[in-house]
């Protein structure tokens, strides 16, 4: 990340810093930024994720357009991007899950690998992104379960897709230095290729509604808050050029980020904040059972007056990843908050289901390597 960036606060009165690492106050980004519940659509989704159903994705913009696709049938398309910079850690999981339930229900997948904005924000060449993304990511979104090798999954690199070039340069005739600046608060010190790689993600989301892909059509994004910035601007140039290529205004997911096993923000530069996906189970369980909690500062007290598993990383986990069935999460839950379990319970509990993914993980790697190697041919 450039110097500028670094000064740069993640929310500000009209600013949000997709490449920054800071926790994002929730509320306050759907006061300002307009986001919607997505409380306010879970209802018309026939068989939600649990990811939707745990309030984990809690906003939306425009998902009507998607919920009708579903409902009548209609053909759409998910599209999501990988900067590949680090190792994947289990907060990446989340866009894997929300993948997999889009393909069952029938939507194109497009992947990008953005390894143009890789170069431009991180200084990653070419090569070392195309490396990563196939061994570090794609690989463990096989053995994580996404189907690849189906003819409606897509992935690219940004660099070698012309559709996605040629439709950024034509999109940029009509963003201005100001609004970029507006946006993103680029100031003088920004490089021109860094400038330039948000019209690339805003091309990479309309690109499937080109011709070639099959015309204008429905696309949901999935994307975590910081991503929102782009999302704007790319419904504000899916307006400006319905005429011509009759864009529609592409829909968005949020969700939550989860939060670092230290109590910050899980983050694949802060080693001891992640559980990444190709930790040995060894290392992974001793992280978990070393994470911060929300537990009291005593036994005795934990037993009086009960934890926060609201404010718990392991609690967190489990609700995110590793618990499917409701009652069980509500019953730990409520012993928790009653005092009748101790943080040692759930670190237990959690380190004996991490155990067994990452066991099933590792036993289909291999098989995704293999895979992985015929992609991007």
């Amino acid at each position: 990340m450039n110097k500028n960036m670094k000064k740069r606060s993640v929310l500000k009165v009209n600013m949000i810093d997709p490449w920054g690492s800071s926790i994002i106050d929730y509320e306050k980004l759907t006061e300002q930024f307009g986001i919607r519940p997505f409380s306010e659509v879970v209802d018309d989704i026939d068989n939600p994720s649990k990811l939707m159903t745990r309030g984990i994705i809690f906003g939306q913009r425009d998902y009507k357009q998607i919920t009708n696709a579903l409902k009548n049938n209609k053909e759409f398309a998910t599209m999501t991007g990988m900067m590949p910079s680090g190792r994947m850690h289990i907060g990446h999981k989340m866009v894997v899950d929300q993948l997999k339930w889009y393909q069952e229900q029938g939507s194109d997948i497009y992947v990008s690998i953005a390894d143009m904005e890789a170069y431009a924000a991180r200084g990653i060449n070419k090569e070392k992104a195309r490396d990563l993304a196939l061994n570090e990511y794609i690989v463990n979104y096989i053995a994580l379960g996404l189907d690849v090798t189906r003819d409606n999954f897509h992935l690219y690199l940004q660099s070698e897709n012309d559709d996605v070039k040629n439709l950024a340069y034509i999109l940029g005739k009509k963003v201005t230095f100001s609004q970029m600046r507006s946006i993103y608060g680029f100031d003088n010190s920004a490089n021109v290729a860094h400038i330039y790689t948000p019209l690339l993600q805003v091309a990479d989301i309309l690109h499937p509604q080109l011709e070639k892909y099959g015309g204008p059509k429905p696309v949901i994004v999935p994307v975590g808050p910081d991503q929102d910035p782009h999302i704007r601007l790319t419904r504000d140039l899916a307006s400006k050029f319905n005429e011509e290529y009759g864009f529609i205004e592409p829909s968005a997911t949020f969700h939550r980020f989860m939060t670092g096993l230290t109590g910050e923000k899980m983050s694949s530069s802060k080693p001891k904040s992640a559980i990444y996906l190709t930790d040995t189970i060894k290392d992974a369980t001793k992280k978990v059972k070393s994470a911060k909690t929300g537990g009291r500062e005593s036994l005795k007290e934990q037993k009086e007056l009960g934890g926060h598993p609201d404010q718990c990383s392991i609690y967190e986990l489990l609700v995110y990843h590793l618990i499917d069935d409701d009652k069980k999460l509500e019953e730990i839950r409520n012993k928790c908050l009653s005092g009748e379990i101790v943080c040692g319970n759930c670190k237990q509990c959690a380190s004996e289901l991490l155990t067994d993914m990452f066991e099933d993980i590792n036993s289909k790697r291999e098989e995704a390597q293999k895979i992985a190697q015929t992609l991007l041919k």
